[in-house]
């Protein structure tokens, strides 16, 4: 199989909006449904899908980048295609992100509920989209966590057919258990033929007589399940993991849908990031810039030591290598920039007014501005520097 990203036509180091965006754009061009059930065209659209729910997701998009696609199958997100990947997955895939944008059910017929040949398949459970909060160090770190999401789960009395004890569903004898019916349409066009869900049945291919009285015909019900969340290190809110299969149970026996875990990251008042660099600003004394000296400074996982140079001017950085953000795919990390102010106490001790004042008298006078060639280049060029000297 070609390339994720050549199949999406995005480059290697795209943000999750531009995959998201290829995707749209190509999944359109071709949707089963808008080239009269082309064989190659179906090809491509699962083959788009495929791609794209793995570049999505940020967990199987690293492991595929570094193991391919077996990596993807295997990473501890999940892989699509674990218990295989068809059609129906695809259309799923296409409507469960896009589904509600632009009428796309009404465009290309409901596609996301039928398959191919007219065979009816139990309609999947929905999606359940859980936020999970994060705090820095847990972004840094990786985390394992537990979360309680409120799920539908098959019915205990009915055993998720949604009929009542001692009955079963019975075959929809509006059409015949396909679960679609042809539906004309008269226009100045001329008639219309398309195929929509049975309206007895809604597209089931069987009726219920009897319902449940627990589920009322639903065959679900509704339950608390804590589920687990690995987090990889190296995420940002920008970023989503997805559960397979650990959604809604589907209505009557249907598959399960997934659960799509937002991630929100707490600010933390110490940092500020820049990619996978943390920037913290540190203040020290004037004596401290014009002598030099060691101080302690906060990390994100604890403090460390780093040496302020004789002669340091206000607002430069200090780099601290690898006390940054590691690579969401583990391949590096980023640094801790430490930006240094010099504090101007606003109120003095006689003795130290006396200080300052025989200091004035003997020091040199400030240069007119603090960047001049063969001197120090003002403070905005060296925090550009910093940042891009990796």
């Amino acid at each position: 199989m070609a390339d994720y990203y050549d199949i999406l036509g995005v480059s290697r180091d795209a943000d999750a909006e531009e995959i998201k965006k290829a995707y749209r754009k190509l999944a359109m061009k071709y949707h089963p449904d808008r080239n009269n059930g082309s064989e190659e065209a179906e090809a491509r659209f699962k083959e788009l899908s495929e791609a794209y729910e793995v570049l999505k997701d940020p967990q199987r998009r690293a492991a595929y980048d570094r193991f391919g696609k077996e990596g993807a199958r295997k990473s501890g997100a999940g892989g699509p295609f674990q218990q295989g990947f068809d059609l129906h997955d695809a259309i799923e895939i296409f409507m469960r992100d896009f589904g509600g944008q632009g009428g796309f059910e009404d465009l290309f017929g409901g596609g996301g509920r039928r398959r191919r040949g007219g065979s009816r398949r139990r309609s999947k459970g929905e999606s359940i989209r859980v936020r999970l909060p994060l705090t820095l160090r847990e972004v840094v770190e990786g985390a394992t966590k537990r979360i309680r999401v409120a799920v539908l789960e098959p019915c205990s009395q009915c055993d998720g057919s949604g009929a009542a004890a001692g009955t079963s569903p019975t075959t929809c004898g509006n059409c015949g258990g396909s679960g679609q019916e042809r539906v004309a349409q008269r226009s100045v066009f001329g008639q219309f033929v398309s195929v929509a869900p049975c309206r007895a049945c809604r597209g089931e291919g069987r009726t219920i007589s009897e319902p449940c009285r627990e589920c009322h015909g639903e065959g679900r019900t509704r339950q608390q399940r804590e589920v687990e969340v690995e987090v990889p290190p190296g995420v940002s809110a920008e970023n989503f993991i997805t559960l397979r299969g650990k959604g809604n149970a589907g209505p009557r026996g249907g598959p399960r849908g997934d659960i799509m875990v937002l991630l929100e990251v707490e600010d933390d008042a110490r940092f500020v990031r820049q990619g996978n660099d943390l920037v913290t600003e540190v203040p020290i004394t004037f004596s401290q810039a014009a002598l030099g000296d060691e101080i302690e400074v906060d990390t994100v996982t604890g403090r460390a030591r780093v040496t302020v140079p004789a002669g340091t001017q206000s607002g430069e950085a200090l780099r601290l290598k690898g006390q940054g953000v590691p690579d969401l795919d583990g391949r590096g990390r980023g640094d801790l920039l430490v930006r240094l102010r010099v504090w101007t106490p606003s109120q003095l001790t006689d003795e130290q007014e006396e200080l300052l004042t025989r200091l004035r008298e003997i020091e040199d006078k400030a240069p007119e501005r603090m960047e001049k060639a063969g001197e120090r280049k003002g403070f905005w060029s060296r925090v550009k520097e910093a940042f891009s000297a990796r």
